[in-house]
């Protein structure tokens, strides 16, 4: 499982900093309480939304709301802006599966 370096903003939003993986053109911003976080640390969705930084066009930031998770490209809850001006893409793989996926405990 890859190890994505991560910083703290608040209480419930995090940065993985451009340069987490090369070629990050914004940073990626998530949203998670410390608990979430941990499930977080489970899969490789941190490495997906750095990855999602790469792509042509995006704009401002890579985001994942609180159901974060590894899925198909983008991690499940990603969000991303492309500018098709600048070269942006659309992708159907951010747009996913899995709805509305969060436990009741979480």
């Amino acid at each position: 499982m890859a190890r994505i370096r991560y910083e703290k903003i608040t209480d419930y939003k995090w940065r993985v900093p451009k340069g987490a993986v090369p070629g990050m053109k914004v940073e990626g911003i998530f949203y998670a309480s410390e608990k979430l976080l941990k499930k977080i640390m489970e899969d490789n969705s941190l490495l997906q939304l750095a990855n999602v930084a790469t792509l042509p066009g995006i704009v401002k930031y890579s985001l994942a709301m609180p159901d974060i998770h590894w899925g198909y490209g983008f991690p499940i809850g990603g969000v991303a802006a492309m500018n098709p001006d600048e070269g942006g893409v659309i992708s159907p793989g951010g747009v996913g599966y899995d709805i509305n996926c969060l436990s009741g405990d979480s």
